[in-house]
């Protein structure tokens, strides 16, 4: 267990599910979940894969909270910051990613893990994927990514799984209606081309990349909504769903429908 002397407790506010999440020093401590346990092992293994783009799992404090340690630097808080939407950042992003694969690839996790229920890749996992580096969960320093935060989703999926679900918030795939106005002055074609291209995304996953992102918005469309079924009226999920996120994911898919083939040009 992680002892420690009585400290000032920062809320640290941005994600949309997880609640409770404060900053104690150089620590973050967050309420434990059924899979915290299986995330602590993964960011263990991590440490010693020598990949430092993650918090260390630090165990857990007198409160039955998880202890991470604070990684320093900037997520892209709305009102989205310039420099989290330049063509360097994604590319920095995409090797962020692929490092944090090849060191996830020789995990074997602990017996009984267990993991965060979630939409995912038909093809048999390879690796725990990260599967939710949206923009809340990368670390920027002097405008760059250079580390993934929130583990909460890992689960056993594809490396595949994970590129599409970063590159629908960092390409962005979606709906300009849902986008912030810098957004929609990118080109989704040529940028992800570009992170295909600094991952060194194999030609036949950029051949598959557009249909598993249209088979992901339909598994995390009936995902997201079982989750806000079951949640409490104030939960995080419940939140999300009331909140528009279901209409969100069809507006995306949709988009991704009528724009499909000019995308795809881009990645072959």
């Amino acid at each position: 267990m992680f002892v420690a002397t009585v400290r000032e407790e920062i809320p640290l506010l941005g994600g949309d599910v997880t609640e409770g999440v404060v900053r104690v020093g150089d620590t973050v401590r967050r309420p434990r979940r059924p899979s915290t346990e299986s995330v602590h092992a993964l960011l263990r293994h991590l440490e010693r894969s020598g990949f430092e783009g993650a918090p260390r799992a630090l165990g857990v404090d007198e409160q039955g909270r998880e202890v991470l340690s604070y990684v320093e630097g900037e997520s892209a808080a709305r009102p989205l910051p310039a420099y989290a939407l330049t063509g360097e950042a994604l590319a920095a992003l995409a090797r962020l990613l692929r490092r944090f694969h090849d060191a996830a690839e020789g995990f074997v996790p602990p017996e009984g893990a267990r993991w965060e229920a979630g939409s995912n890749d038909d093809a048999a996992p390879a690796l725990v994927g990260h599967c939710d580096v949206n923009l809340d969960n990368v670390i920027f320093r002097d405008g760059l990514p250079v580390a993934l935060i929130d583990f909460d989703m890992a689960r056993p999926t594809t490396r595949l799984f994970d590129v599409v679900t970063t590159l629908r918030h960092w390409a962005p795939i979606a709906d300009p209606v849902d986008l912030e106005p810098l957004q929609r002055e990118l080109d989704v074609g040529p940028r992800l081309r570009s992170f295909c291209d600094a991952y060194g995304l194999e030609a036949r996953d950029r051949r598959r990349l557009l249909d598993l992102a249209r088979l992901r918005f339909d598994r995390s469309y009936h995902a997201m909504r079982v989750k806000a079924e079951r949640d409490s009226v104030d939960g995080g999920w419940a939140r999300m769903w009331a909140g528009g996120a279901g209409e969100r994911i069809r507006r995306a898919c949709a988009w991704l429908e009528t724009h499909q083939d000019e995308l795809h040009e881009h990645l072959v």
